[in-house]
């Protein structure tokens, strides 16, 4: 997978991430189909502000796998619904 830089995070658009904390840092970025693997397995080792905010950004990274053609097994830990 491509690294991304700095410089180059920071040109993507904050709907280029999964999940964008309060102070507007971006976290496991989905622009391709790569990142978005790369999100599926860094999933559970990202920390969010709430079980909100986790749980849009869990529906994000399908939504995003989808639009991708990345199949999701069905007993993966992203399926589950986040919980508090």
């Amino acid at each position: 997978m491509a690294e991304l830089d700095t410089k180059d995070r920071e040109k993507l658009d904050k709907e280029k991430f999964a999940y964008v904390d309060k102070s507007g840092e971006g976290h496991l970025p989905i622009p391709d189909e790569a990142h978005v693997r790369n999100a599926i397995a860094r999933f559970n080792q990202t920390e969010f502000e709430s079980a909100s905010a986790k749980e849009a950004a869990r529906k994000k990274i399908l939504a995003a796998a989808e639009r991708h053609g990345i199949e999701v097994a069905q007993d993966d830990n992203i399926r589950k619904p986040a919980t508090g």
